[in-house]
């Protein structure tokens, strides 16, 4: 069974039977259940959700079954099209929506596929709101339109350039200085729908070459989706020829964003972010958020402007909400996702590119060079198998006491901030697992107090 209900949406692999399965029953289920909770919660006038997708081999059909259920539910579609996640969360308010329709399985493989929901202010559900989601589903309590009463269709090909009229906008965005810098810039789109936007976005912010790789948003991913340096041999043997600055490489909806350097090595995605703050703050000072598994480079660069950090527990609306609570002028998630208040609350690797690339242009550094100014952090990850009738909530609490002399959070799981390095154990959602992330000066270290709790885990099940 792959099918995976979730407060943030719904997810699974295309094919199988119902129930089991992403499929067009299950896809007007949850849609219907979505539509339902939107007629009663939104607070705007208009009938509209806007619908986008990646360039999943299985979008189109998934698109065409969440319209039709849509319109049948009584409301008009805006369909974006070819549309990154960023991009159509900045569609639904622009285009003074009730809400919106991400069809986007994000770093999953080609056979996965996802609707991701947002309110009425381009920004996920919160939990209460998607546990309603999932009870209204389970419930069946669906009432569709009469004839009179219908949703209409519109498509609106228009939000790429927005998107990108946005980004230039920014007040920290310099398209001069990138310009006058004469940047040669690779990137890799995994064949999805960042090969519609990325180039159009790096050719209007002056970029002077862009060399694209895996850019044709077929669906047939070149190599695994998810942005991790192993997945990424060909850009950086592209890059190891040192003929560019920079590359950039996006997801298949273009919400996380991570980098290598001139010289072929990667430049973290844990550091997109740190990057991206670091300029932010010279400018405009204020508070940041990451999730407790992000690094701590992030709360190190915050705390040189005299600002305050805060960790929010993971997940993209967590941090969002942190951000408001704390008035936090950037954050994001180490994942590589960026979120910027002064364009929208949400990941968006549009935006991250425009401010490292600006704030490489003023620095006139070499890549490399700006990398080395942060401080050095490696993230070890590790995970704990458990049999299904483990009780993990009682081992986490358990490890919380034995390690109560230590700084410890527990709005996630349980993380043990040591002076020079932590732990984070989090229970997994689908499965009997925990995730253990560790950090530290070393991978050897980040690795060694990994391990050193996970044995501690081990002995508490045992008893």
């Amino acid at each position: 069974m792959t099918l995976i209900k979730s407060i943030s949406g719904i997810r699974g692999t295309i094919g199988g039977p119902a129930g089991d399965t992403l499929n067009p029953l299950d896809i007007v289920k949850f849609t219907s259940a979505y539509a339902t909770l939107i007629r009663k919660t939104t607070t705007v006038e208009s009938n509209k959700i806007v619908v986008g997708r990646d360039a999943r081999i299985s979008g189109e059909m998934v698109k065409n079954v969440v319209c039709g259920t849509l319109m049948g539910m009584g409301f008009d579609v805006v369909n974006i099209g070819l549309a990154s996640t960023p991009t159509t969360e900045l569609a639904v308010t622009m285009e003074g929506a009730c809400g919106g329709i991400i069809i986007t399985a994000s770093h999953n493989p080609k056979m996965w596929n996802a609707l991701k929901l947002l309110n009425e202010k381009g920004e996920f559900l919160n939990a209460e709101e998607g546990n309603e989601v999932l009870k209204i589903a389970e419930e069946e309590t669906f009432i569709y339109a009469d004839v009179d009463h219908l949703g209409k269709y519109h498509e609106d090909d228009s939000y790429d350039q927005k998107h990108i009229d946005l980004v230039k906008a920014l007040k920290l965005v310099d398209v001069e200085a990138i310009r006058n810098a004469h940047f040669k810039v690779a990137i890799d789109t995994v064949n999805s729908v960042g090969g519609t936007i990325l180039p159009k976005l790096l050719e209007q912010l002056g970029v002077e070459k862009v060399t694209g790789l895996f850019t044709e948003p077929t669906g047939n991913f070149g190599h695994n989706p998810e942005p991790l340096e192993k997945n990424l041999q060909d850009i950086k043997v592209l890059m190891e020829k040192g003929e560019h600055d920079i590359a950039f490489v996006v997801d298949p909806d273009v919400d996380r964003l991570a980098m290598f350097c001139e010289d072929g090595t990667m430049y973290g995605e844990e550091y997109t972010l740190v990057t991206v703050a670091d300029y932010i703050l010279q400018h405009t000072p204020g508070n940041t958020v990451s999730n407790l598994s992000s690094t701590r480079a992030l709360r190190d660069v915050t705390r040189q402007y005299g600002c305050e950090y805060n960790a929010a527990a993971v997940g993209e609306v967590n941090v969002v909400t942190k951000m408001k609570e704390t008035h936090a002028v950037i954050g994001g998630e180490g994942n590589g996702g960026v979120i910027y208040p002064e364009a929208h609350y949400g990941r968006d690797a549009l935006v991250g590119i425009a401010l490292i690339l600006t704030y490489l242009a003023k620095k006139g550094m070499k890549t490399s060079e700006l990398r080395a100014t942060y401080p050095p952090y490696y993230i070890a990850k590790n995970r704990i198998d458990l049999t299904p009738d483990t009780d993990v909530d009682a081992i986490l609490r358990e490890v919380k006491e034995l390690y109560k002399d230590e700084e410890v959070n527990d709005i996630d799981g349980v993380k043990i901030d040591f002076p020079d390095k932590w732990v984070h154990l989090r229970k997994s959602n689908t499965e009997p697992i925990i995730r253990v992330y560790s950090e530290a000066n070393t991978m050897e270290a980040a690795d060694e107090i990994g391990k050193k709790v996970m044995d501690v885990v081990y002995n508490c099940a045992k008893k």
